[in-house]
């Protein structure tokens, strides 16, 4: 059961009870997905770039996506986004977090309209962006498609260590493409560790409220 619980800076997010985990910071939903995906993901990622295409690890809320949306029709920025989600939240859940209010409302309308047949195969929100919400696990999430960015927000290695092992990090960083962007909120040695294994160079930027540091890596060239 999720149950809707206030975060430190206003917003919402969801407490997961199964996995004992919130969707998002609690010290902060909306100031964490715009610090570690928007800012250090999104805008790092498409600078001088008509078009982009994302993998997100994670759909959960939405928040990311609808942030993400946001930003890419006000600088005419064409946007492809799928993110892997092997629980699918009902669309009465995503609209009791009040997330409507923090994007322009026809935002808002294009995603919660056009969210359950995303759910079902790449739907066409507008002109510049298109959403795919594979239901799926990482693990067996398989294709051709490269993307630019990978938005990595799966839970926490310590309520989802499967989610974090050296493997299951390749396999994501294996639909990246060569000089593509790879942003999470975590960072540990192993993850580090990990990265570089795939031919990534590592940053470790300041982390959103609550957190000291966040990853941000790219791929190599070479690493095709």
């Amino acid at each position: 059961m999720n149950i809707i619980m206030p975060t430190a800076d206003g917003s919402n997010t969801l407490y997961n009870e199964t996995i004992g985990e919130h969707y998002h910071s609690k010290h902060g939903a909306l100031q964490e997905s715009k610090h570690v995906f928007i800012d250090a993901g999104l805008k790092f990622a498409s600078t001088n770039q008509a078009e982009i295409s994302i993998l997100e690890v994670g759909f959960g809320t939405g928040l990311n996506f609808i942030l993400s949306f946001e930003y890419c029709a006000e600088n005419n920025i064409n946007l492809n986004y799928t993110s892997i989600e092997a629980f699918p939240l009902t669309t009465a859940i995503i609209e009791q977090t009040g997330y409507a209010a923090y994007v322009p409302e026809k935002i808002w309308a294009d995603f919660i309209s056009n969210y359950p047949e995303a759910l079902k195969a790449p739907k066409k929100l507008t002109s510049l962006c298109s959403l795919e919400i594979p239901h799926t696990t990482l693990a067996e999430y398989s294709g051709d498609q490269k993307f630019d960015l990978i938005y990595y927000d799966a839970f926490s290695v310590q309520h989802q260590p499967e989610m974090w092992s050296d493997e299951i990090i390749a396999h994501a960083c294996s639909f990246l493409k060569p000089g593509g962007t790879f942003v999470t909120y975590a960072i540990t040695g192993k993850l580090k560790r990990a990265i570089k294994a795939c031919g990534f160079t590592i940053e470790k930027l300041p982390g959103a409220p609550g957190k000291r540091e966040m990853l941000r890596a790219i791929k190599g060239m070479e690493n095709g």
